[in-house]
């Protein structure tokens, strides 16, 4: 060893602030190809700038939209504010006139316009409450992190600017105007003796200065097998069971919509981890059908939906009021109770709770019935009142029966998330 430093090559400082970093983003934003794109290219530039499967960046953009509203309204903006990789602006800058676009700028308009009623309503929206800003947070912190950690790879060759050429005036023989003089001719033997101020000939053609080829597209390279989509699949159904289990002991919060919310949550995660180390793309497949059942479940009535009570058909039939349970309570099937076979007695009131399913609940000839009759989806009948559709007010109300008042008294309260209610008399 002689003692010397050796000399090495410096590693690319990376960016120091979050200033820097943003300001790097900008002069460097993605690039919409003119290959590989679905739309507008938004989700291929920026999966080929920072190295990451287009899927999975179309696969977030459709998660941020049903959940928050926040997709919609960046796609809009990436197409507005992302070049083309053949231009020298994005859209809106060519709308203000500071570089040539593909995107012309009456479309220019008709983005922007699109893009601010789409984020007025990802912002104001009570699809899911704070959902737009959490959404539009989550995706600023991905490029934040995508552009701090690969920012350096993959940077976008610039666009050369066209070269406008000055139009030709001089003094030929058919020229409109004389703005200039033409240079004296060379004195020398002419075997026509024409003078050459009066040839016309036709222009040579202006020389094209060759654009530049844009950089080839380099498709992902094939990884080693991950084992990030077992291991969150895993973790996935942990959640699932446990938040199953926690609804069958009585835990409310844990219903069907934040049970899927959870499980996406942990497949959303997978996503971007395997997005940083190769793996988990196998995730997708299971993401699709979350995303659209977390959507059917959050904008239809379901929110009553349990899973307690097992499934099947359930038809109890109780002689005496000792009989009657509180609580009638099924996940799936249909119920059918009835209470016509009671003696005269004490009052008494009974709960009918049915996930999916059909509920008839049938009542002597003569009670004083006191009901609420509810369902998310379906028909609703009680005595002589009914109602139909989706999202419906509950049925109250009082019924004497055919004696007026003075029967027995029972207090009804029947709630279906799906299918049909009937409250009748023997």
């Amino acid at each position: 060893m002689s003692g010397a430093s050796e000399s090495r090559a410096p590693k690319p400082s990376p960016l120091n602030g979050f200033e820097e970093t943003v300001k790097d983003f900008w002069v460097s934003r993605p690039r919409r190809p003119h290959a590989g794109r679905k739309v507008a290219g938004v989700a291929a530039a920026i999966g080929y700038r920072y190295g990451i499967d287009p899927v999975v960046v179309r696969i977030a953009l459709v998660v941020t939209t049903i959940f928050g509203g926040f997709g919609v309204p960046f796609y809009l903006l990436g197409w507005l504010f992302l070049p083309g990789e053949s231009d020298e602006v994005s859209g809106f800058e060519g709308l203000i006139g500071r570089g040539r676009s593909s995107v012309s700028p009456a479309f220019a308009v008709v983005l922007l316009v699109l893009t601010v009623v789409s984020v007025g309503g990802s912002f104001t929206g009570a699809w899911f409450d704070g959902g737009g800003l959490i959404s539009f947070a989550l995706i600023a912190a991905a490029l934040y992190l995508l552009h701090r950690n690969r920012g350096h790879e993959n940077r976008p060759a610039p666009v050369v600017a066209r070269t406008s050429y000055p139009a030709f005036t001089g003094n030929g023989a058919f020229t409109m105007t004389d703005t200039a003089e033409a240079p004296s001719p060379a004195r020398g033997w002419d075997p026509l003796a024409a003078d050459p101020a009066g040839w016309d000939l036709p222009d040579a053609p202006p020389v094209q200065e060759p654009r530049p080829t844009p950089p080839p597209y380099r498709a992902p390279q094939r990884r080693h097998r991950s084992k990030v989509g077992s291991a969150i699949f895993a973790i996935a159904v942990v959640t699932a069971g446990a938040g199953v289990l926690a609804n069958l002991n009585g835990a409310g919060w844990f219903s069907a919509q934040h049970i899927i919310g959870l499980v996406l949550g942990v497949v959303g995660i997978g996503l971007v981890t395997g997005a940083f180390t190769g793996g988990g793309r196998g995730l997708i497949g299971l993401a699709v059908p979350l995303a659209i059942a977390g959507m059917v479940l959050t904008t239809a009535p379901f929110q009553d939906l349990d899973f307690r009570g097992g499934v099947g058909d359930l038809t109890p039939n109780p002689r005496t009021v000792a009989d009657v349970q509180p609580l009638y309570q099924h996940a799936a099937g249909d119920i059918d109770l009835d209470l016509s076979k009671l003696p005269a007695g004490a009052p008494y009131s009974t709960t009918v709770n049915n996930g999916a399913g059909n509920t008839t609940v049938i009542v002597p000839e003569t009670a004083d019935v006191t009901f609420d009759c509810h369902t998310g989806a379906g028909d609703v009948s009680c005595f002589d009142r009914s109602t139909n559709g989706v999202s419906q007010d509950a049925l109250t109300g009082t019924d004497n029966g055919t004696d007026g008042v003075g029967g027995q008294k029972i207090t009804l309260h029947v709630s279906n998330s799906v299918g049909n209610v009937e409250v009748r008399r023997a």
